[in-house]
Parts: C-alpha cells; structure tokens; sequence
C-alpha cells in the first residue's frame, strides 16, 4: 500500500516508467520503417523533456487559481472546437487540428481538461441540491443536471463531427462518473443515465459508414478481413505471438514486417505486447494501476471540494482511456480510435495528460482547505 507521504514519489516514478515505455516503443516502431517517420520519437522525447518540467510546475502552483478561469477556459476551448470544424486541417479523413501561430493541435484533446476544470468547479457550486432527495427541490435538482448536461452536449457534439467518436464518448464518460462523485440523488441519476442507455440505440443512425463497420467487425473481425478487421486482427496476432516475455526490443515481426497499422498512435501496445509480452504489457497495465490508486488516494485526502472533483475527473480519463484502448487492442471493445495515455504518439495529448498529472502532484499532499 502506498502512504500519503509516497504519493508524490509514486506519481513521479509511475509516470516516468510510462513514458519510457511509450519512447522505446516508439522508437521500435519508427525503427528502419518507411510507413512511421523516425520523427515522430524524436518530437515525443521532446514533449516528455517538456511535460517533466510542465509537470513540476504545476506541481508548486496553487491549483485553486483555476477555479476561477475555468469557465472562460471552456468558452475559449468550445471556440476552439468552432473553428477547427470550419478551418480545421484534414488528416485521415478527419478534420481535428487546427493550427495558430505556426502551432498545430487538437482543441478536443484540451476539450479534456476545461472540461473537468468547468465540471469541477459547476458541481463544487451545485453539490448541495443536486443531492436533495425529490421533494419541492425536484425541479432544481433537474435543472442543476440538465444544465451541465447542455454544456457537455455542445463540445461532444462538435467533437463527434469532427468526426472522433472515442473523444466524443470519453466525453461524456468523464461527465457521468463526474455527477455521480458529485453525490446526485441516485433516483435522479438512475433515471438519467437509463435515458441514455435507452438513446444510444439511436446513436446507430448517425454514424458514419466506417463507424458502423468497426462496431461490426467487433463482433466478428473475419466478416472484413482486409477490410475494416484488417487492424484488429493483426493486433490480436501480434500481442498473442508476443508470448510470456516477447520477441524482444526491435524484434517484432508484426510491427517491424509493417503488418500492423497505426502502430505508433492508437495500437501502439501491440508493439508492446509483441515484443515485450504479458511480463512488459502487465508492467505498463501496473504503473497506470499506480497512478489510478494514487489518484484514489488523493480524492479521499482532499477535503476542498474543487479539488476532489478535478481528482476524480483526472482519475476518470485516465482510467477510461487506458482501460479501452488496451481493451481495444485486444479485441475486448471497438476500435473507437483512442489513444493509450502518455504512450502513444500525439503531442497535444500527451502535454493535456502531463498537465492532468501535474495536478494530481499539486494534490497529492493530505490537506484539509476552506
């Protein structure tokens, strides 16, 4: 068990053994390939120099000053998200970047972050009535719901036309666990998430071709074998070829024989699981169980209640993220096209998890605030 003294300790160990791992394996999977660029390890060992020290800062920054900016900050990110639909750069046949002042990024991986920020800080306000049992307060506990559910909508639906179903769907999964930590009546919350559950039939309708053949050959990747179940099913061989303890480092055939797509972004834990094996692939699940754990920890310790729903937003994210993405590259859930935090390529990303982290350091001393 880890102390609320090591917290800080285990934070920085964990996050830094994760990102080796996402180097090295970047490293293998550039490595002699014409398909990945060389670049791209050399532009994510620069954002981890850079994250580092992000990370240290925020870490000596009083974190409550974000209180107070993060509604402007989701205005500015949901502007954002705006002019990406409309100026935005194509890539893959997506439209998520856009680019200011020479800097390309994504808004909706920053769209994260504000979004937990702009949560933390609404259900901190509203927590007391949105935990009113139904009564005369009736109408304003469903008013304290829907509000932030419209402001969620907005940048999920944006997200989604872009098109990024993953995103979109993280979205609104760090929105539910974020109302449900925030103590909502649970005959409330009950009827609200089963109108989700009951919507998302609905959902089929306005996916795109692509989006349908993914969920498709979820179910049964042979029905498109070269096709739409081409990725899924050369990710499943290469992390089951892997065995107990891998191919070794450069080694993987899948990977370095260039069987295996997007291997540096989205499947990039099939070049983990190939050359390292279960031993490697159980070493990378345990340090983001460490972070999860210590996350936890933090929420329990932190008695200012901004605070502890920034904590459990951060602990959302990261959990549902690497828990689907490493399910996604087993076969276990669609490919939805998320990303394995700290791990695979992307530099907008990486810098929103550095900073979610640096959070997690400011946060990880046992303090009682207000």
């Amino acid at each position: 068990m880890i102390g609320y003294k090591n917290l800080k300790k285990a934070i920085w160990i964990s996050s830094m053994c994760i990102m080796a791992s996402g180097l090295m394996a970047l490293y293998s999977a550039s490595y002699n390939n014409s398909r990945v660029d060389r670049g791209v390890f050399f532009d994510q060992l620069w954002c981890a120099l850079i994250a580092l020290g992000l990370m240290y800062v925020l870490s000596r920054l009083d974190y409550r000053k974000f209180f107070e900016i993060a509604y402007p900050l989701y205005a500015i990110n949901v502007i954002l998200l705006v002019l990406t639909y409309f100026l935005g750069r194509e890539a893959l046949g997506a439209t998520r970047w856009i680019t200011i002042a020479g800097l390309s990024f994504q808004p909706s991986e920053l769209m994260k972050l504000t979004l937990i920020l702009m949560l933390g800080r609404y259900l901190s306000q509203r927590r007391p009535r949105l935990a009113f049992t139904l009564s005369s307060s009736f109408l304003t506990v469903w008013w304290d719901l829907i509000f932030p559910f419209l402001l969620v909508a907005v940048p999920m639906l944006l997200i989604f036309k872009q098109p990024d179903l993953g995103t979109a769907l993280l979205v609104m999964g760090i929105f539910i666990i974020m109302l449900y930590a925030s103590g909502i009546n649970q005959r409330i919350f009950g009827w609200f998430l089963g109108a989700c559950l009951v919507a998302m039939p609905f959902g089929w309708h306005v996916l795109r071709a692509y989006q349908k053949d993914r969920l498709l050959v979820f179910l049964n990747p042979n029905i498109d074998p070269l096709g739409a179940g081409y990725t899924i099913i050369q990710s499943k061989i290469a992390v089951g070829s892997g065995g107990l303890v891998g191919k070794g480092w450069l080694s993987g055939t899948q990977n370095q024989l260039n069987f295996l797509p997007e291997r540096h972004t989205d499947f990039i834990f099939s070049v983990i699981g190939e050359e390292w094996g279960l031993l490697g692939s159980m070493f990378v699940v345990a340090c983001y169980s460490v972070l999860i754990y210590c996350g936890f920890k933090i929420a329990e310790s932190v008695k200012e209640q901004f605070g502890q729903f920034v904590t459990v937003g951060i602990v959302s994210i990261l959990a549902l993220q690497a828990v689907i993405n490493i399910g996604m590259v087993m076969g276990m859930f669609p490919v939805v096209g998320i990303t394995l935090p700290l791990v695979s390529y992307g530099r907008t990303s990486f810098m929103v998890f550095a900073v979610m982290l640096g959070f997690l350091l400011n946060l990880s001393k046992k303090r009682s605030i207000f």
